[in-house]
């Protein structure tokens, strides 16, 4: 069976860092759309950015093709680049510091590897319609509480 081919966007947003966060990702398939969001207190801006990937992902049933848009680099280079390295290292940093985030990065780890994913990087704050909008979810998440 062929695997679907889906887009997925997401954003995270922290008023103050630490501080209430938000997440957001917005799931397209075909003439689908799914938003997903939440809020967390106490957190930080790129335990929402890991965050809207984990939940974005989650959201889909079966294996899928996905193209992933974030603006974090955070998340596309630690996903795409240093995860490997920090495994081998037992999940040590070059400074062999444990990895922050560590928890959320083989939480999406396991549910990444349900995929096959193209990571793409978006300019923040720069036009895209579906980056504005998971921007704005994330936001959005912040204040209804």
């Amino acid at each position: 069976m062929d695997k679907k081919e889906v887009t997925i966007y997401v954003d995270g947003a922290c008023s103050g860092n630490p501080g209430i966060g938000g997440w957001a990702a917005i799931v397209l398939f075909q003439n689908y759309r799914k938003d997903v969001y939440g809020r967390e207190e106490n957190t930080t801006n790129n335990k929402m950015e890991l965050t809207a990937v984990i939940n974005g992902l989650k959201a889909l049933k079966f294996s899928c093709n996905i193209n992933l848009y974030t603006d974090s680099l955070y998340v596309k280079y630690g996903i795409t680049k240093w995860i490997n390295t920090w495994k081998m290292n037992g999940w040590k940093t070059s400074n062999k510091k444990s990895v922050k985030n560590m928890t959320l990065w083989k939480e999406l780890d396991n549910v990444a590897s349900q995929h096959e994913i193209n990571w793409k990087w978006v300019k923040a704050h720069d036009g895209d319609k579906y980056n504005e909008e998971a921007d704005s979810l994330a936001k959005k998440a912040i204040i209804d509480a």
